[in-house]
Order: structure tokens, then C-alpha cells, then sequence
């Protein structure tokens, strides 16, 4: 059951007392979290499967299981698969099996559960493993991906021989964030498996495609007969603008034909009802390179494309930044969908911080909106005829649970209330949105989290929070770090400044060749126009952020001495440095002009390390050691060393096997202590506690 009545109604106006029944949420609430993932709507609309992300015993890492829940919102969800680690699930065409994905020997294989009961059985037995099912038409067969080569399933008679574990690298990204160094003959290709039990053997699968490409997200045409697939068919693509095509094959393998190619990259292609059309998010590659490329969502027919949204000037797909995305659940498919009359497609798209389902005429562009509200539509599916949706929505004051919509009605029935007996004990606060204008006029949007049990009246010390990316955006999210900051006696204050997404392409790209500059001053005038609102004390002003928001918390204190404490986090502080050893590289002149080795003064002047003489803010740095979006020596160490050269207050606080993700996917109790040193640090400086833990022994 939800929270009551009276317990909304006090969490919607901000009351100044808390209910006699509630407490202030605290960082170890993120124990109890639950968490919903990859929403599964049947082909009969009548049940919807999931994917539930629990923390573990041990608070160490994260369980997952499979569980289904009926339309009709009456009946309970059930727990269908005992775990730990069961995901991505999917449904049959005629709704009697689920396809999944368990570990089994240290790579993820495909199991077969029928819904008639029994037990899952192994589908797959490949050494790499295999990815998601695409079922065909016709149920009998899976189509999957798979970096398993053929080395790799013949025998050796060299197995016990030890292998050199020397690493010989040929191309620049040769490292990714999360995952690890990685294997450039490793490719995921196609595969196919007979779709029935396999009894006490897994069944044999076959390759289907192959060579020096990763084919990714399979699917399959409406006769069976050929299977459809997105492909970046460029060698080292690093080097060009962003292209991949839509690629079939027969589904017995054989030679690939191109189905579209446009000049840029192709999201999310769907095969239309009729087959003889594709609608896909992406875009055209500009003449001049852009930092940011909103998507927009077109349409392939005839080897002519339309641009359905030339003149809706929104990001397509469901991107805002929040703190408590499912971690290790995945999010699911989010597709494009084509109507069963193949005269619309329905996506999600994000405006102002909203995200929302909307239909497209797939002639016109006309739109129409599924859904409304302030809140965010993360992932979600439909059945063959468009008609019934399973979806996951979030709000700022709830996690995400698991809906249902009909697409012709538009009514939307929540379908699971996975942290509703937590939430009913907890005081969260609902944001508050306003807009100001900025040095040049741009009107900027932001909100603002009073703290718990806000008096009138009262002067309360401010924590501006920046998002990273830089191109994403704050919005109607919950944010588990801010309902903290708000529960311990903080107002918090979160924008998007220039630079942010969900605005418009213009707005995205304003920053290209200065990040960061005019964003900062966008930030300043929002703490500026909080000020005058008469309940901030000017004197206990803090800042944080993460990743792009650690690089302007940098900026910040470096161009002002207002912030009395600040926290960077993940952040970028030598330009230079990274530019050498993030795992994605800049070799287009898409952030910067030129490179370090040819223009360093150019990098030089937008590093905050630079800056660093001006620091008078006492300063924390939290770093995942396993970074390597933001490798940690370019960033908060390099600013650390910097700052204690100088003699400056500053502390490092190091995260053990953390990478870029320690705030949204890291170990819950790493997640858990990063709020307890970010909130330590903000308490010592901006409300004189006596913490010591800090200061140089």
C-alpha cells in the first residue's frame, strides 16, 4: 500500500513539521532501497515482467530477480526466478516462455523458464556468453549476440599451458569506464538457437555473422526470414563524425545488405508493420562539428528520410540525470514504436527536465502526447499492436515503479509499489521549480529543495549542486543525494545551466569551445536570484558535482572566493592530462580546436588546475580509483597535490575498485560512505561541527 492521504498531502505542500509517523530520509535508507528495471509488457498486454534490484545481505553489491505482475493493477506481483543475478528478460510471441539471462561459470547465458511452471532451463552454453533474446516470429528460434569466436569453442590441447597475460594494443580506446582494458578481436556478432527446452544440455547455437564489426541490437523481419541489425562498419570510427547503418541478413546467415544509411548514427531502428520502412533516433552530421547533436526521429522509406521533429526542437529518448537508475539492472528496451497500422511512431522524448511518451505521424510529424506530468519515463515496452505499454516512471519524491498504458485511452495505472512501506516513513521534499534570467537574458531553469521542516524566516546555508555530462540534464528525477542534503538542514540548489540538453540544440551547444565559462555564470546568478529570496545565509555557501559538475565545482572555487566549502567529485582539473588518458578519446575538434601538443594554451586555460593559485575554499575530492572516464590523477589528484603544494585546506578521499559510476552504480556501502563524507565536509565548514577526521594528524 502507498503512503496515506494526509502523508501526500504534507509531502506536496513542504509542511514545516514533520508527520508524527515520518522521519528525514538518511544515507543507509539506500540499503532498503528497491529498484525496478526492463519492464516486459506479454503480447497480451495481461502481465508485465520486471526485472527487482535489491541491495545484498553484505551491502556490498546488488541482487536481481525476475517477477510478473498483472495489468489489471489488482492482483500482486510475484516472484518468478530465484536469482541472484537473473535479468533481461523476454517474452515468447505467444506468451507461454520468458527468455533470460543468468551467469552460469562467469559469463551471462540464456535460460528458458515456461510460465506453465517448472524450472529455467539453460539455453546457451557459449565460453563468452550471450546477450538478450530477440525471439522470432514464429517462436522458434532466438537471435542473440555473442563475443564468442571460433578459437574459442575449439578444443585445445594447450590448455593447461599458461598464457601470456601481456596486452598488445593498436588502438586509442583501449580502456572503457566499468568494464576494463579492452580486447579489440573480441566482436559481438549473431547468433541463433533453437527456441525450445533443452532438457539436460544446453542447445547448440549458430553463428550468423561474423568478421572485424560488432552487429548489436537484433531483430527480427515480420516473415522470419531475415534479421535486422545496427552496425558501425568503419574501422578505428573514432577518427570520423558518428555513422552506423541498418544492416539484414539472412537468418541463415549469408550476405548483408544496407538498409539505411544516413550521414550520422542510427538509434533504436524499428522495422515497420509492412516491413518496407524503419523509423530511428539519431541525426544528420552537421557541416561544422558540434559539442552536442540533439536526436531527432526519422523515417526510411524508399531510401528517402524524413525528419519527423525538424520542428520540435527536444531531445528524443528519455535522459534525465538522476542518482538511483536500477544499478546492474539495466534499464531495458526503450525502442521506437511503430503503430499497427503503420501510421505512427510512439517514443519517448524529454523535455524541460520531463520525460514523456509521445505518437508521431509517421507522414506529417504530427504529435501527440501518451503521457504527461512531471516526472521521468525510463524505460518501457509495447505489445505487437502498440495498443498496451509497460513502463517504468520516476518522480522527484518516488522511485521508479512499473505502469501500464493504453495508448488509446491514455489512462496509466501504476502496477507495482516497490518502496511504498519505506517511503510511508519518510519525510522527502518536493522540489520547487522556477526560472531566472541569466547575464545575457537566456532564461535558465532550476530547482530548489528546501530543507525538511523549512521555517520562514530562517537563514539556511546553500549547497549549488552541478550536474556533469556536460550535455545532460537535472529534472523530475529522484535524487537521493539532494533529499540528503535537504534532510541534514541544507537548501539545495540544482540547475541547468547552458550547455545542459532537453532545451533545444542551441541551448546544448552554446558551450562548444567554452566549457567552462558562460555555464559558470549561468550557476553564480542562480545562486544570486536564491539569495534574494531572503532564506539563504550568503555566508555558508557550498558547492558539488560530479564528473563535469567536479570540473565546475573546480572552476568555481578557483574564479570566487563566496563558496565557504566545496566538494569535487570525479571531476576533470587538467585538460592536458585528460585528454591523454580518458577512455574515450577527442581527436575531432569537437570540445577543443586543436590538441595539447599543438595548442596547449588553449587546454591550459580552461583546466582549473590552472587556477589554483586563487583557491581559498576548503575543498574535498572523491575519487573512484578505477575511473577511467575521469581518471583520478588528472583530476582530483592533480588538484589535491596542487592545493597542498600551496598549502591550501584540501582532503582526498579515494573509493577502493570504484570506476566513474561509484555515485549511481558503486558498492552500496561505497555509495553510502560518499554521502557520509560529502555531508561530513559540508557540516564541518558551513555549520561548524566539530568533525576531525579531516584535519592533518
Amino acid at each position: 500500500m502507498g503512503p496515506s492521504l494526509a502523508a501526500s498531502v504534507a509531502v506536496l505542500l513542504c509542511v514545516p513539521r514533520l508527520a508524527a509517523q515520518q522521519r528525514a530520509i538518511t544515507d543507509s535508507d539506500l540499503f532498503a532501497f528497491h529498484w525496478v528495471a526492463s519492464p516486459q509488457i506479454a503480447p497480451d498486454g495481461r502481465q508485465a515482467a520486471y526485472v527487482l534490484v535489491t541491495v545484498n545481505a553484505k551491502h556490498d553489491g546488488y541482487d536481481t530477480s525476475l517477477w510478473l505482475v498483472a495489468t489489471d493493477g489488482v492482483s500482486p506481483p510475484r516472484r518468478i526466478t530465484s536469482g541472484p543475478h537473473d535479468g533481461a528478460p523476454r517474452w515468447s510471441p505467444d506468451g507461454s516462455t520468458l527468455a533470460f539471462l543468468r551467469p552460469t561459470d562467469g559469463h551471462t547465458q540464456l535460460y528458458l523458464l515456461s510460465l506453465t511452471g517448472g524450472e529455467a532451463q539453460q539455453l546457451t552454453d557459449l565460453p563468452k556468453g550471450a546477450g538478450p533474446a530477440a525471439w522470432s516470429p514464429d517462436g522458434k528460434t532466438i537471435a542473440f549476440t555473442s563475443t564468442t569466436a571460433p578459437e574459442d569453442l575449439a578444443k585445445s590441447d594447450k590448455k593447461d599451458e599458461p598464457k601470456s597475460d601481456v596486452r598488445v594494443i593498436t588502438e586509442a580506446e583501449f580502456r572503457a569506464d566499468d568494464e576494463g582494458y579492452v580486447d579489440p578481436g573480441e566482436r559481438g556478432h549473431i547468433w541463433t538457437v533453437p527456441a525450445v527446452m533443452p532438457g539436460d544440455q544446453p542447445a547448440k547455437a549458430r553463428q550468423v555473422t561474423s568478421g572485424a564489426f560488432d552487429e548489436n541490437a537484433p531483430q527480427w523481419s515480420r516473415d522470419g526470414a531475415r534479421i535486422y541489425f545496427a552496425s558501425d562498419r568503419v574501422p578505428e570510427s573514432y577518427y570520423y563524425p558518428p555513422d552506423n547503418n541498418v544492416y539484414a541478413v539472412p537468418a541463415g546467415g549469408g550476405t548483408l545488405d544496407t538498409v539505411v544509411d544516413i550521414d550520422g548514427p542510427v538509434f533504436g531502428p524499428a522495422l515497420a508493420p509492412d516491413g518496407k520502412a524503419v523509423a530511428f533516433r539519431g541525426w544528420v552530421n552537421p557541416r561544422a562539428t558540434r559539442s552536442y547533436n540533439q536526436s531527432d526521429l526519422f523515417v526510411w522509406r524508399d531510401r528517402q528520410v524524413k525528419n519527423l521533429t525538424a520542428d520540435y526542437d527536444f531531445d528524443m529518448g528519455g535522459a534525465v540525470l538522476g542518482d538511483q537508475a536500477p544499478p546492474r539492472g539495466g534499464e531495458g528496451s526503450s525502442p521506437n514504436v511503430w503503430t499497427a497500422d503503420g501510421r505512427a511512431v510512439i517514443v519517448a522524448t524529454t523535455e524541460h527536465g520531463r520525460s514523456n511518451l509521445v505518437r508521431f505521424d509517421a507522414q506529417t510529424g504530427a504529435r501527440e502526447p501518451l503521457t504527461t506530468g512531471d516526472h521521468a519515463v525510463l524505460a518501457y515496452t509495447a505489445t505487437p499492436d502498440a495498443r498496451t505499454f509497460a513502463l517504468t516512471i520516476g518522480d522527484p519524491v518516488h522511485l521508479p515503479d512499473v505502469y501500464v498504458l493504453d495508448a488509446s485511452t491514455k489512462r496509466l495505472r501504476q502496477l507495482t509499489h516497490v518502496n511504498d512501506s519505506l517511503f510511508a516513513k519518510l519525510q522527502v521534499v518536493t522540489p520547487e521549480d522556477f526560472w531566472y534570467p541569466s547575464f545575457d537574458g537566456r532564461k535558465i531553469e532550476t530547482w530548489i529543495l528546501k530543507p525538511v521542516g523549512f521555517t520562514p524566516g530562517k537563514k539556511y546555508p546553500l549547497i549549488l549542486d552541478i550536474h556533469g555530462g556536460p550535455h545532460t540534464a537535472y529534472g523530475y528525477i529522484f535524487f537521493h543525494e539532494m533529499q540528503w542534503m535537504a534532510a541534514k538542514g541544507y537548501v539545495v540548489l540544482y540547475p541547468n545551466p547552458r550547455g545542459s540538453t532537453t532545451y533545444g540544440q542551441e541551448f546544448g551547444n552554446i558551450i562548444q569551445y567554452k566549457y567552462p565559462g558562460d555555464d559558470y555564470r549561468d550557476l553564480m546568478i542562480a545562486v544570486d536570484s536564491l539569495i534574494r529570496r531572503g532564506y539563504v545565509d550568503s555566508t555558508k555557501l557550498g558547492v558539488t558535482g560530479g564528473s563535469g559538475g567536479g570540473l565546475l565545482t573546480d572552476w568555481a572555487v578557483g574564479h570566487t572566493h563566496r563558496f565557504a566549502a566545496a566538494v569535487s567529485q570525479r571531476d576533470v582539473a587538467d585538460w592536458l592530462g585528460f585528454w591523454y588518458t580518458a577512455d574515450f578519446t577527442l581527436f575531432r575538434p569537437s570540445w577543443f580546436r586543436s590538441t595539447p601538443f599543438r595548442d596547449p594554451q588553449e587546454f591550459l586555460a580552461r583546466s582549473p588546475v590552472r587556477y589554483a593559485d586563487s583557491v581559498t575554499t576548503p575543498i574535498m575530492f572523491i575519487l573512484g580509483e578505477e575511473d577511467l572516464r575521469a581518471p583520478p590523477n588528472q583530476g582530483g589528484e592533480a588538484m589535491f597535490r596542487a592545493l597542498k603544494y600551496l598549502r591550501k585546506t584540501t582532503v582526498m578521499v579515494r573509493f577502493p575498485g570504484e570506476s566513474h559510476e561509484l555515485s549511481r552504480s558503486g558498492k552500496p556501502l561505497h555509495r553510502v560512505e560518499r554521502l557520509q563524507h560529502i555531508l561530513n565536509w559540508f557540516d564541518k565548514y558551513l555549520q561548524g561541527k566539530p568533525i576531525t577526521r579531516y584535519d592533518v594528524r
